[in-house]
């Protein structure tokens, strides 16, 4: 006996004697099932990228890669967004029941620019240039379920497929953004996930609310007068204004913003002088401030720029400041991030999806995207016990493959349930 149609997805076929007819029982693959079937593949495309690291707006040799991967699936393919940006738009079964629905899948395609110190055979062919966080394998998720959704469009309504640049300190969420992404690919919830190696294998973070911190960046160059080092009291000192100035920024979250709430100041850079004997002119104090709520933002910038402009003019100096926000604060959704507990739930397990985690003071630019829509922002373990638990930004990373088919079966899981 033979269908009319066959199905448009992968199936299991299973023998069935009825009488003295025989029967073909069609049972569809689930995500997992293909996506465990296609992890070998998924690899492949995984060292390819991470042997041909690219880094922020930079990214053409992946993004072309991407797009032709697309476009060998049957997808729609749009160039360009963000510069280096490709959305891929795929559209499923008629127009069912929610089939005006659209949601947005994003993965992140930059690379860092570091030195790897990885020897294996996938590692980077790029000197200064290295996937140490894990975009590599981000990428190689989405491209996993959009190779799945594309063989079964098992969902009525379209998949905007969005492959972003410049994730690391550039905002490429932001670029596409303002490229008209969301108003050439309105979706009703955009969904996101991130490697996590201080997690296990097989495990899902999911935090309702405010899951990464807002990052601004500072420079502050201070100015005194210099003199030589056995005459002082003849100049203004930097380095000692320096001092002073840190440790003012050091009082901020122990005595000016309330205990229970986050914020960091980290200094990451001083620069300054050129001689051993002589106090320089200027000094240079670059770092970076972190919240996650945004009237701490606002305050934090606030007690920040009066400690360094009160403490110079105590000193004797002038400070000129450069206060720069960069990455808003990551929140979730409540409604999208249950909806994505429910999906990773399937594919993990209930017991294995942690609901009540701490937010993380890392920032992500995913964040744009998330003051624009609905959505939800998922971290997904890869530490296997022998590989995936190095940290990220780190000379020794590297994407635990094992990753691939849970995080690519999660997304084309939301796909098939938000808009069955």
């Amino acid at each position: 006996m033979q269908l009319a149609h066959a199905p448009p997805f992968p199936f299991k076929s299973q023998f069935v004697l009825h009488g003295t007819m025989h029967f073909d029982r069609i049972t569809p693959m689930t995500p997992r099932q293909r996506l465990d079937a296609l992890q070998p593949e998924m690899a492949e495309w995984r060292r390819d990228f991470h042997a041909h690291p690219e880094i922020g707006f930079e990214e053409v040799r992946t993004s072309e890669i991407v797009a032709k991967k697309l476009e060998s699936f049957g997808i729609e393919v749009h160039r360009g967004l963000g510069k280096t940006g490709v959305v891929g738009v795929l559209r499923g079964q008629g127009q069912a029941s929610g089939g005006n629905r659209a949601i947005g899948l994003r993965a992140d395609m930059d690379a860092l620019p570091m030195t790897e110190a990885n020897t294996f055979g996938h590692a980077s062919r790029t000197p200064g240039r290295m996937h140490a966080c894990g975009h590599d394998g981000h990428t190689t998720m989405l491209l996993g379920a959009a190779k799945y959704l594309a063989e079964t469009r098992n969902f009525a309504g379209t998949v905007y497929l969005i492959f972003q640049p410049a994730e690391e300190g550039l905002a490429g969420a932001k670029a596409m953004l303002d490229d008209g992404l969301f108003e050439k690919f309105p979706c009703d919830a955009v969904y996101g996930i991130h490697n996590s190696p201080d997690m296990k294998l097989g495990e899902v973070k999911a935090i309702t609310g405010t899951a990464m911190a807002a990052i601004d960046y500072f420079s502050v160059v201070l100015r005194g007068k210099s003199s030589h080092g056995a005459h002082p009291q003849q100049g203004i000192d930097t380095v000692a204004m320096a001092a002073q100035v840190i440790n003012a920024l050091n009082a901020i979250p122990s005595r000016h913003v309330d205990a229970l709430e986050s914020c960091i100041i980290s200094i990451g850079q001083i620069h300054g002088g050129t001689s051993d004997i002589v106090l320089p002119e200027t000094i240079e104090i670059r770092g970076s401030v972190r919240t996650l709520k945004p009237h701490v933002r606002d305050l934090a910038e606030k007690l920040f720029k009066r400690a360094v402009e009160h403490t110079c003019v105590a000193c004797g100096g002038v400070a000129e400041i450069n206060y720069r926000r960069a990455y808003p604060a990551t929140i979730n959704t409540a409604h999208e991030t249950s909806r994505a507990v429910e999906c990773a739930s399937k594919i993990v397990g209930g017991a294995n999806v942690i609901t009540d985690g701490k937010p993380l003071l890392a920032g992500e630019d995913f964040a744009f995207m998330l003051e624009r829509s609905r959505g939800a922002y998922l971290f997904f373990g890869q530490d296997d016990g022998t590989k995936g638990g190095t940290p990220v930004h780190n000379v020794h990373y590297d994407f635990n493959d094992a990753l691939l088919p849970i995080g690519a079966s999660y997304l084309a899981g939301m796909v098939e349930q938000e808009l069955a």
